[in-house]
């Protein structure tokens, strides 16, 4: 493969993804770009998941079917079997945005050597209709800043990880649930840069471990303590967003998830932000 033709590992981790995993296998099969793979680790699944896998075998150029301890075992386990210059980690919910996203990357994953090994674009988030919620995704000398201060970014869906990356900083650490690629990205881009591509790269639905208000407490939990292990000290900020958590935890079990989603839209409302569990989509 020449220089000026990365290929390009799309990497899926599912357990039991059924109704929205041929959603994602079909985004990565009508990419126009040709140098591409797509390696998919499912952790068992009883839902049906495993028939779309065998029917998309054509498209898969790996896929197996295991219990496992998580996302990050999974991805770990798909790292082991990728053979792309760049790669890119999705789950089921997620999907490639249109047919040239790949088409529209490679010339910057191309050129981003040896300065850059970290490239990213946009991230869409969407209900279940498809509508548009929220994007996510800006230059990063604007968000360096935020993600030093413990923001997620939420936008791993539109990041492609160059292999010497792993090579040179290690896997994703299984001890994570959910926090896992800031840990990642924090070893890398603490003293590090990232290249931002104006270009709308992945879907991804509203409704995914991370947006469950019980697991925002352990987010922010595990946000600490990756910060921490990379010598940076949490602001105050997270501690106040972690009280909020749990009270929106502690709303959702009492009064159910209409209820809590609308306390925590509309104080999303008064900051300035889009509403997301009580969003029409109309």
């Amino acid at each position: 493969m020449s220089h000026g033709d990365p290929v390009i590992s799309i990497v899926v981790a599912v357990f039991n993804g059924a109704p929205t995993l041929q959603r994602c296998i079909d985004s990565v099969a009508r990419q126009t770009y040709p140098h591409k793979e797509l390696v998919v680790i499912d952790g068992g699944s009883n839902d049906g998941t495993v028939d779309v896998l065998k029917a998309n075998q054509q498209t898969i150029a790996y896929w197996v079917s295991e219990p496992d301890r998580g996302i990050y075992q999974a991805w770990n386990k798909a790292l082991a079997q990728t053979h792309g210059d760049w790669v890119c980690f999705l789950g089921a919910d997620d999907y490639l945005w249109e047919a040239r996203v790949l088409e529209r990357m490679a010339p910057h994953l191309a050129s981003a050597l040896p300065a850059t090994r970290v490239v990213y674009g946009q991230v869409a988030l969407v209900n279940e209709s498809g509508t548009v919620l929220s994007s996510f995704g800006k230059p990063w000398p604007e968000l360096r800043p935020a993600f030093l201060r413990g923001d997620a970014l939420n936008i791993h869906q539109a990041m492609f990880h160059h292999r010497s990356l792993f090579e040179n900083r290690g896997t994703f650490d299984e001890s994570f649930r959910i926090a896992g690629d800031y840990d990642l990205l924090l070893r890398e881009l603490r003293e590090g840069r990232a290249e931002f591509v104006p270009c709308l790269v992945a879907g991804m639905q509203h409704g995914g471990v991370s947006s469950n208000p019980a697991s925002k407490m352990t987010t922010i939990r595990e946000i600490m303590r990756a910060m921490q292990r990379n010598g940076l000290t949490p602001p105050a900020g997270l501690r106040v967003a972690w009280l909020r958590a749990v009270a929106h935890a502690w709303l959702y079990r009492v009064a159910g998830g209409h209820v809590s989603g609308a306390v925590a839209d509309g104080y999303r409302s008064l900051t300035g932000k889009s509403r997301l569990w009580t969003s029409t989509g109309k």
